[in-house]
């Protein structure tokens, strides 16, 4: 046994000492000098060689699987034996209303490739349209209606079919090409130009011999390449066919947000029209990652091609919607008020704050293929319960140079990286312990902190209305016993505004009985309107306002606002989203102070005149 190589560890020393013990243990070798004789040399090249070779063994196993694979080609050619196909790039998308001014006729056609421009940054951009768009006038007024334009430039590449070449396949050249925009047509021949449309093929179970279909798949340097069918599944191409390509090729999601739009040019013969935007630009997005690739093709391949499970739908929505930086979805029957038949799907865009309603309607009808027929789904925008910290942070002044103002500016650079690298996604819980170990680990000079923290949520009242809200924190709230802190308010606060009937400025908050009260100031006392306002669930986290007649509503931190606030103290310092819910720290408004430690610093002898911050 003792002469048995150990092939257990590849490292070029390793091997090299294996080597030698190997050699030491025959009688031939017993008494050899191996570091000055020519046979180290032979040593270093076996050992080099067998370290290379066991590299490349490791390096080819993992590329044999999904899980483990790190070259791009390779990704996704293992993603295609399971049927899943990288997204491209995609366009940002606005929709606008056109109306024509001074048309005439019966008709008007604004052509494909139609361009408007538009500025984002000082940057000007270029939004085509996609498809030919007939309309006729009504009551003389010519209008188009939500069109929607996409950022980037109009191309068409046309190949002809060589018979000859059996695995022949058609390469988009671009890059950053967006695929959802291509739209394929196959000309006879080139004396004949009838041309018939190709679909893209949605599965082999839907496909025959005489479907009109193509595929796609990604193929070099991140471009995409059409291919058709056989014969079998999917009609085949004759010789001399011509294959049109025609797509989107975009600067991706650089023009998000793009809100006025110009027309380039003219519509049918007309330039004089009045431009409306529906919805801002929003959608561009890179092509996918493949981090991204090796977790949603398994989840595709689960799915089936049918939305039947909650998990169905979240993947097919990030594959829809490339765009999406987190999506959740759940049964209608889930919500506080259950709705049966429905599924309810929250997204957060990568880029934008909320979806537009297009965009909306896009998804819902792009998920329709893969959805049971009684089952009607559902995009809702993400409901934002902000986490507020008030952090005081103490440091040992002799073992830093650094400022306190310094040390606070590293501290909210640590804040903000935990919020937008681990929160603001729809199961990404707030983990108090978490951030205050990053905050300590900011430098070597920090001691400790004391870190507390209170939850807001806000709605949009009607005004002039009584009107009944509920509010869902759908975490449970601080209320360690009946009747807590009554008398200073209990554990709710509200931003200011005005009820129907009265100029006072008003405000709510808890009895610590499960009331909510609505006050104004006197004289800086409370004065109750209203003692039961409304209930506070200290176990759920639903407040609820019964019949709230709000007439105005004050500016908050100054500025002019549509909503109020609410704020609460939770019950557990660890804040955890539900459904359509996404946790974030409000970084703005968040209390972050650094003082020098005294007791460190020997100011405050055997910790006499200590100052200690309270943890509640």
């Amino acid at each position: 046994m003792s002469n048995k190589l150990i092939i257990s560890d590849y490292d070029f020393d390793a091997i090299k000492i294996n080597l030698k013990s190997f050699l030491q243990g025959q009688s031939s070798f017993q008494d050899y000098d191996f570091e000055g004789s020519s046979l180290n040399i032979l040593l270093d090249i076996l050992s080099y060689n067998t370290h290379y070779l066991a590299y490349l063994a490791n390096m080819s196993t993992n590329e044999l699987y999904l899980d483990s694979a790190d070259i791009r080609n390779n990704i996704v050619s293992l993603a295609k034996m399971i049927g899943y196909t990288p997204t491209s790039p995609r366009a940002p998308m606005a929709s606008i209303d056109i109306t024509l001014n001074n048309a005439t006729g019966s008709s008007v056609t604004m052509s494909k490739g139609t361009v408007f421009t538009t500025t984002v940054d000082n940057i000007s951009y270029q939004y085509v349209t996609n498809s030919d768009i007939t309309i006729t006038p009504s009551s003389g007024v010519y209008k188009f209606s939500s069109v929607p334009i996409y950022e980037g430039s109009l191309v068409t590449f046309k190949y002809t079919v060589d018979s000859t070449d059996v695995d022949q396949k058609f390469t988009i050249p671009s890059n950053k090409a967006d695929t959802s925009t291509l739209q394929v047509k196959v000309q006879n021949s080139s004396s004949d130009t009838t041309t018939n449309t190709y679909s893209l093929a949605g599965g082999y179970n839907s496909v025959d011999a005489n479907s009109k279909v193509y595929f796609i798949q990604e193929s070099q340097d991140g471009k995409f390449e059409v291919y058709f069918g056989d014969g079998v599944n999917g009609k085949a191409l004759a010789d001399g066919n011509i294959v049109i390509l025609e797509y989107v090729v975009t600067n991706i999601e650089v023009s998000n947000g793009a809100s006025s739009f110009t027309l380039s040019g003219n519509i049918g013969g007309f330039s004089n029209v009045t431009i409306t935007t529906i919805s801002n630009s929003q959608g561009g997005a890179n092509a996918e990652t493949n981090d991204s690739i090796k977790h949603n093709a398994p989840l595709q391949y689960a799915a089936q091609d049918r939305a039947v499970t909650t998990s169905d739908y979240e993947t097919l929505v990030k594959s829809i919607y490339p765009n999406a930086l987190s999506v959740s979805a759940w049964g209608g029957e889930d919500d506080e008020t259950p709705r049966y038949g429905i599924v309810k799907i929250g997204v957060k865009a990568a880029s934008g704050s909320t979806l537009t309603e297009t965009t909306k309607a896009d998804i819902v009808s792009k998920l329709k293929p893969y959805n049971v027929a009684s089952v009607s789904p559902q995009i809702v925008d993400p409901e934002v319960t902000s986490v507020l910290l008030t952090s005081t942070v103490k440091y040992d002044s002799s073992s830093t140079t650094k400022s306190t103002d310094t040390l606070k500016s590293e501290i909210t650079t640590a804040v903000t990286n935990y919020n937008t690298n681990t929160l603001q996604k729809f199961d990404a819980v707030y983990r108090h312990s978490k951030l205050t170990g990053l905050i300590d680990d900011v430098d070597t000079s920090i001691l400790s902190n004391i870190t507390t923290i209170k939850i807001r949520k806000s709605f949009t009242p009607t005004l002039a209305s009584s009107t009944k809200y509920d509010i869902y924190f759908r975490n449970a709230l601080f209320n360690p016993h009946s009747g807590h802190n009554s008398s200073a308010g209990g554990i709710l606060s509200s931003t200011g505004f005005k009820v129907t009937g009265s100029d006072l400025e008003q405000f709510l908050d808890d009895d610590g009985n499960g009331n909510v009260r609505r006050y104004y100031l006197s004289s800086g006392i409370r004065t109750y309107s209203n003692a039961t306002q409304g209930t506070i669930d200290y176990n759920t986290g639903q407040i609820t306002l019964n019949s709230l007649n709000v007439a105005s509503i004050s500016n908050i931190r100054g500025s002019t606002s549509t909503v109020i606030e609410l704020t609460v103290t939770p019950n557990s310092n660890d804040v955890a989203p539900v459904r359509d819910q996404i946790v974030e720290i409000d970084i703005a408004n968040s209390t972050i102070n650094v003082t020098a430690d005294t007791f460190v610093g020997g100011s405050a002898d055997a910790g006499v005149g200590y100052t200690t911050t309270s943890s509640y």
